[in-house]
C-alpha cells in the first residue's frame, strides 16, 4: 500500500521528534543542572514557570531560564474538535500529574494562531476575541514585516504552537511523544530546538563548526554575548496577561482572562560580522545605548527600572551620536512610562518591563525539521540563530516594541535610519526568516479554546 504525503510527513515528524540531534550534547557540555526552588501551586497562566532561579552576576540579578527548549508548530488533523478537545485535555492533565510547571519539571504552553480561530471556531471567536483598546484592533493580529526585515521574511499561518521548556531533555521528549505521537490530533509543520545557559553558546557552536564560534565569549548566555535575562529587563508576575495593564478588553465573558499573546520568530545571527566588525565599545553601544560606559569584557550590564529610556532620551542620543542602542530603543515602549496599578492590584512603577521573553539559542537552519522544507528554505549544516519567543499583552504591544527597534518610536517620532544600517542596533547582523503571532489561552481553556461553544 502506498503511503499518502500526510502519512509520510507524520512518520518523518515522529522520527524528528524522537531524535535529539546535536542538542543531546547540551547536558554533557552544560555542567551541573541549575538548582531550583521548591514549586508552589500551579499558576492559572500557561506561560508562567514557577521556581525559576535568580542568581547574582556582576551585582545584577539574573534569571536562570530552563536549559532545553523545543517549539513545535502544527495544523489540526482532528475533524471532531469537541472530541479532540477532551482527548488533548486528558493528555495535558497526565503531563501535569507527572511534572511540576517548573524548569526542573516541564513547562507546556499551547498557543493558537489566527488560522485556528478563523477556520475552526469562527462564530465563537467573533464573540469572544479580545480587543486591544489602545490600538482599536483585535489583540491577535496577523504577523507583519518590520522596516528592517528582509523582503522575504515568511509570515507564517500555523494553527497551533506548543512551547516545551525544561532543564531535562527527557521531559521534553516525553511531552512531545504524548502530544504528537500518541495522539492523532495534529499534523506537525515544524520542530524548533535550542538551549540557553552560560557557556553553552560557545561550546555548542564550536562543536557544530559554526563560523565565528571561537569569537563567542566563554561564559556567554546567548551567541551575541551580553546577558539578556536580567530580572529588571523581564516583565514581573502576570504583567503580560491580557487584563493586567488594561490594554485589552476581554469581551462579554472574559473567556481569555489570564491568557496572553505570544510572538514567535526565527533570526540568523552573523557572529563574524558582530565580533570582527564591531569592537567591544561599539558592541556595548549597539546592545544598550550610545555612550554607555561598559568595562571591556563585561557580559552582564545592569538595566535598572529607574534608568529606563524614553522616546525623548532615545531621540536625544540619536541626535548626538547618530545611532540607537537596542535596549534603550525598545525600552521606550517595553517599559512603563508611568506608574500603573494593575488589574491584580499590584503596583508597577515607571520603568517596569512588560514583555516576558522565552527566546533561545539555536543551531537550526532555520528549523530542526519542517514539513515544508522548500518554503522554509531548510539547509543542511548548522547556523547560529535565535528562536525569539516573547509574551506581550497583545500583538500591537509587540509591534510597538519591534518598531522602536527600527527607530519608529511610540510617540510617533521616526528617526532617519536606513534599514539594517550599522547605526540601527542589532539589525545589521540579524536576518529574520519567519514570524507569527499566537494567542495563549489560560490553562482552563488550553485544549482547543472555544470548541465547547
Amino acid at each position: 500500500m502506498r503511503l499518502t504525503r500526510r502519512q509520510m510527513l507524520a512518520g518523518a515528524a515522529a522520527g524528528a521528534l524522537a531524535a535529539g540531534g546535536i542538542y543531546e550534547l547540551v547536558d554533557q557540555l552544560g555542567g551541573e543542572t541549575p538548582k531550583r526552588a521548591v514549586p508552589l501551586d500551579r499558576p492559572d497562566e500557561q506561560h508562567l514557570l514557577d521556581s525559576v532561579s535568580v542568581v547574582l552576576d556582576n551585582k545584577v540579578e539574573v534569571v536562570v531560564p530552563p536549559r532545553h527548549h523545543q517549539l513545535v508548530t502544527a495544523d489540526i488533523r482532528a475533524t471532531d474538535l469537541r472530541a479532540a478537545q477532551s482527548e488533548l485535555s486528558d493528555a495535558l492533565d497526565e503531563l501535569d500529574r507527572r511534572y511540576d510547571q517548573t524548569p526542573a519539571g516541564l513547562g507546556v504552553t499551547l498557543a493558537y494562531g489566527l488560522p485556528y480561530f478563523e477556520r475552526h471556531v469562527p462564530e465563537a471567536w467573533r464573540v469572544h476575541a479580545p480587543q486591544d483598546v489602545r490600538a482599536h484592533k483585535p489583540a491577535l493580529l496577523p504577523a507583519r514585516r518590520f522596516p528592517s526585515d528582509p523582503h522575504d521574511t515568511l509570515l507564517e499561518h500555523n494553527e497551533v504552537a506548543v512551547l516545551l521548556r525544561s532543564d531535562t531533555q527527557k521531559h521534553i521528549a516525553d511531552a512531545a511523544q504524548s502530544l504528537f505521537t500518541k495522539l492523532s490530533l495534529f499534523d506537525v509543520t515544524s520542530i524548533r530546538r535550542g538551549f540557553v545557559g552560560g557557556g553553552l553558546p560557545k561550546k555548542m557552536s564550536m562543536v557544530a563548526g559554526v563560523p565565528g564560534a571561537d569569537l563567542v565569549p566563554e561564559e556567554a548566555q546567548l551567541f551575541l554575548g551580553f546577558t539578556s535575562t536580567q530580572k529588571d529587563a523581564l516583565g514581573p508576575g502576570v504583567i503580560a496577561n491580557h487584563e493586567t495593564l488594561g490594554f485589552v478588553d476581554l469581551g462579554p465573558k472574559h473567556y481569555f482572562r489570564q491568557g496572553t499573546h505570544m510572538h514567535v520568530s526565527h533570526l540568523f545571527e552573523d557572529l563574524e560580522a558582530w565580533y570582527l566588525n564591531f569592537d567591544f565599545d561599539e558592541r556595548a553601544a549597539t546592545a544598550f545605548r550610545p555612550g554607555r560606559a561598559v568595562r571591556d569584557g563585561t557580559l552582564t550590564v545592569a538595566q535598572p527600572v529607574r534608568h529606563a529610556a524614553s522616546s525623548r532620551s532615545v531621540e536625544r542620543d540619536f541626535r548626538r551620536q547618530g545611532r540607537i542602542g537596542h535596549s534603550a530603543s525598545i525600552q521606550a515602549s517595553s517599559r512603563l512610562q508611568h506608574d500603573y496599578v494593575g488589574d491584580d492590584g499590584a503596583v508597577y512603577p515607571r520603568g517596569t518591563a512588560i514583555p516576558q521573553r522565552a527566546d533561545f539559542n539555536t543551531l537550526d537552519n532555520p528549523f530542526a525539521w519542517s514539513a515544508r522544507a522548500d518554503a522554509d528554505a531548510m539547509q543542511s549544516g548548522p547556523r547560529a540563530g535565535l528562536h525569539f519567543v516573547v509574551f506581550n499583552p497583545s500583538s500591537d504591544d509587540f509591534d510597538r516594541n519591534r518598531l522602536a527597534m527600527d527607530g519608529v518610536l511610540p510617540d510617533g517620532t521616526k528617526l532617519p535610519l536606513e534599514a539594517r544600517a550599522r547605526e540601527q542596533g542589532f539589525n545589521s547582523i540579524l536576518r529574520t526568516t519567519h514570524r507569527q503571532n499566537f494567542l495563549v489561552p489560560p490553562r482552563r481553556h488550553r485544549s482547543f479554546p472555544l470548541a465547547e461553544l
